[in-house]
């Protein structure tokens, strides 16, 4: 399943060519980095068999670049389908 999410930077106020070439490198090849107002992010659509795997590979990927992650913010529709209905 592809799962769709977004990892925030930590103290990157501008996402650099630099930067965006080595966050590829380390293997954020399914990201798409920007900034905006003094904030960076990376959204991906990473495939995984959980939600959880996905973001976990995606953070050590950043953190592999030597770039810390601020937090995460998930799609709603992602959400979605881990609920489960009766």
């Amino acid at each position: 399943m592809i799962w769709r999410f977004t990892l925030f930077l930590r103290d990157i106020e501008e996402m650099t060519v630099e930067l965006s070439d080595r966050l590829f490198e380390a293997g954020c090849d399914d990201g798409s980095p920007s900034s905006s107002q003094g904030v960076s992010k990376i959204g991906f659509d990473r495939e995984s068999t959980t939600l959880e795997d996905a973001i976990r590979s995606a953070v050590t990927d950043v953190r592999r670049a030597g770039v810390d992650v601020d937090h995460v913010e998930i799609e709603s529709d992602d959400l979605a389908a881990l609920c489960v209905v009766p």
